[in-house]
């Protein structure tokens, strides 16, 4: 079974680098580090993890992913590196090309490149970007990007974006662009991920739901002339349970991401990686 682990918030208690060291020790096959830039103080927007729908305290204290997956890179060899995820409406798509391929390069092709259009109202308005229709700038986003990794010379113009040809390097190790995972359970998630992306990223979700959603997405991709084995699920943020790990792979998922609890020290952290992975993995 594929197994991830996911920084744990606040994300900046343990060096992510003497994390995912650690976790490639141990055996897990990847490390994601998800990211919110700021949260307002002020918010109507409710919080879609709980069923108060409040803003937990835990949500200020994320770090910037690319900075800790370029430090995760340096202390690492083989273990995938990846965002689960990036708010991509609030990110102008010529830097994130550019961060996206500066990373896959030097990690060596390593970076799985998890995307998501926000939940948080206030948040996506205050950098710029239209909540109400922040799907169709990510797939804008991704579209341009998708130029900039695999053109000599690209442009784009769209309603969000647009620029003139420009030369953007390094491309990314991987051909033709690290895999962009969708996250979330939207209405057209499906059908978008087939469109135009590589892989799921769903964070809450059962094993029945998960093979639902397979067989889904399965027919989609052969009705779009994709090959169906192509197209990955990656669940986020689930416990360390052997069984519920197994039966989300037996309903179809590629890997299963396991968010260890918030520690203070490397030597509490390195205890709780290991417990996962002797629960896990052995």
């Amino acid at each position: 079974m594929n197994v991830g682990i996911s920084v744990p918030l606040p994300a900046y208690l343990v060096d992510v680098g003497f994390m995912a060291r650690k976790a490639e020790e141990l055996g897990f096959e990847s490390f994601f580090c998800a990211e919110h830039p700021f949260i307002p103080v002020h918010s109507k927007s409710r919080f879609p993890g709980s069923e108060d729908g409040v803003i937990p305290e835990a949500y200020s204290h994320f770090v910037d992913p690319f900075v800790a997956l370029a430090r995760a890179s340096g202390t690492t060899s083989r273990i995938k590196l990846g965002t689960g995820i990036v708010l991509v409406p609030e990110r102008h798509p010529l830097l994130l090309a550019k961060e996206v391929s500066t990373l896959d390069l030097f990690s060596g092709g390593r970076f799985l490149f998890g995307i998501g259009a926000g939940w948080l109202r206030e948040e996506t308005q205050i950098m710029g970007g239209d909540f109400d229709h922040r799907w169709t700038q990510t797939r804008e986003s991704v579209l341009a990007m998708k130029e900039l990794w695999t053109k000599p010379e690209a442009e784009f113009h769209g309603k969000y974006y647009d620029f003139p040809p420009v030369r953007s390097y390094p491309k990314p190790m991987q051909k033709p662009h690290p895999p962009v995972l969708l996250g979330g359970g939207a209405k057209k998630v499906l059908e978008r991920v087939v469109a135009w992306g590589d892989g799921w990223l769903p964070n809450r979700v059962t094993p029945d739901q998960l093979r639902e959603s397979r067989a889904t997405l399965d027919r989609l991709a052969k009705d779009a002339g994709r090959d169906p084995s192509s197209i990955t699920i990656t669940v986020h943020g689930q416990p360390a349970d052997r069984d519920l790990i197994r039966r989300l792979h037996d309903a179809g998922a590629n890997r299963v991401l396991v968010r260890p609890p918030a520690v203070k020290t490397i030597a509490e952290m390195g205890t709780e990686l290991t417990k996962i992975a002797d629960a896990v993995l052995r």
